[in-house]
């Protein structure tokens, strides 16, 4: 079913790529739930969504597509949900808001279903897609680094170096040092082996600590917050909604696009322009979004840190099934997951090291064309300094066609690039995000 063979790997290790998938991006779980409560939401309600629409989105993922890439609720997306959406509209609650998540996920659905998102995906030059990859994987090992306070806030430069012997930094830099050597003696599963290790010495350093338990029940204390489909159309036009309906819709679809061809990309899976299977992989987003939205969590999106399993040795649908699998398992272990997810010291090693295997894509990019390589410079940049795939992508998309309308060359741009050029330009020059 998973073509193990046919794509060089085989069960132990699909099962390890999961794993370390699943440690890594586990702290959704406890992260959207509390950005959420910022709405009202309440804490449970989210917590139990989060996990309904990351193992519906994740299972489609493995089952159908057969491809090693976790769904989740995205970063980014929930504080807009919870801050421009409902923070910065009184007359807006966090149904209304869900109403307005669920038609993007219906819409979401329609496209994905067409051949539009495929079309996209080949309508993106070879050289953006080096970037996207090459940006996402600066954004990753960024992202491990500020939260273990390796990089801290600077009052002139912005970011600077952090107290390398504060707790967080010291056990980051310890389970970098070990995941490393791990790595360089070609242990498989270097990666997740390396997170256990760091989670010991977390323990018996006192860093780790299990106070609250390891095992409570999931719960929904308010149902289903979208139950009927034709009211929720009906909220999204009385409030007029249709620009938060096209801001979930665009961010998404580049969110999970940027991130699939990026995470493809470094796993070999990409067939020149084509990405095998890519209905069935749109699809996945799209519905755990649709049926996120129906128990309270805000637009789902392809993961990021699904490149720490691809790094792990994962190629196939098993990692996602593992992963799948695992995040149902943690629903009733909750205590413990928000213990271990809520350290980031642990996961931030994968992160920075999968960081620096994604970077390699930055040396295929054609660097003496400038009408080339400004615009994958430009994604490279911005991800990581605007905590943002979407911008990254925006801004690379919007200076493509621009310098090659400069150069002569407007013709080998695809028709795709200048609609979602001008369609970026207005995203970011109008609307939140």
């Amino acid at each position: 079913m998973f073509k193990l063979q046919e794509n060089k790997t085989n069960v132990k290790t699909e099962l390890i790529a999961g794993i370390t998938t699943f440690f890594t991006m586990v702290y959704i779980v406890v992260v959207n739930p509390i950005i959420l409560a910022d709405a009202g939401v309440p804490f449970e309600q989210v917590f139990t969504a989060t996990i309904i629409a990351t193992v519906i989105g994740t299972l489609w993922m493995g089952l159908f597509a057969n491809y090693p890439i976790a769904i989740a609720p995205g970063m980014g997306l929930n504080a807009y949900f919870a801050y421009s959406v409902v923070g910065n509209h009184q007359d807006i609650t966090y149904q209304t808001a869900f109403a307005a998540v669920f038609v993007a996920g219906i819409i979401f659905v329609i496209l994905s279903l067409t051949p539009f998102r495929e079309k996209l995906i080949e309508a993106i030059p070879e050289n953006l897609k080096h970037g996207i990859t090459a940006g996402i994987g600066l954004f990753i090992a960024f992202i491990g680094l500020r939260l273990t306070k390796i990089i801290i806030a600077h009052p002139t430069n912005l970011v600077g170096l952090g107290d390398l012997k504060s707790p967080s930094a010291a056990l980051a830099l310890i389970g970098l040092a070990v995941t490393l050597v791990l790595m360089m003696l070609r242990v498989n599963g270097a990666l997740f082996f390396g997170m256990i290790i760091t989670g010991l010495i977390a323990f018996f350093t006192g860093q780790l600590s299990f106070d609250k338990g390891f095992i409570s029940l999931p719960t929904l204390p308010e149902g289903l917050l979208v139950a009927n489909p034709i009211a929720a159309f009906s909220d999204v036009i009385q409030h007029g909604l249709y620009a938060v309906v096209f801001s979930f819709i665009l961010v998404t679809i580049f969110d999970t696009t940027g991130t699939m061809i990026g995470v493809a990309n470094q796993a070999g899976l990409m067939k020149g322009d084509k990405f095998p299977r890519a209905r069935q992989a749109l699809l996945s987003d799209s519905i755990a979004t649709a049926i996120g939205a129906m128990f309270g969590t805000s637009p789902t999106t392809a993961y990021i840190e699904s490149s720490s399993g691809v790094a792990a040795g994962g190629r196939t649908g098993l990692t996602s099934l593992t992963v799948a699998v695992l995040f149902i398992l943690s629903a009733f272990f909750g205590p413990l997951v928000s213990a271990v997810s809520g350290l980031s010291a642990i996961t931030a090693p994968a992160l920075i090291i999968v960081g620096s295997l994604m970077m390699g894509s930055i040396s295929k990019i054609r660097w003496d064309e400038l009408d080339e390589a400004f615009p994958a410079f430009l994604v490279i940049l911005s991800m990581p300094l605007t905590s943002s795939i979407s911008t990254g992508i925006a801004l690379g998309f919007i200076t493509y066609p621009l310098l090659k309308i400069v150069k002569g060359k407007w013709r080998e741009v695809h028709p795709l690039l200048y609609l979602f050029a001008v369609l970026f330009f207005y995203q970011l020059a109008f609307l939140a995000h």
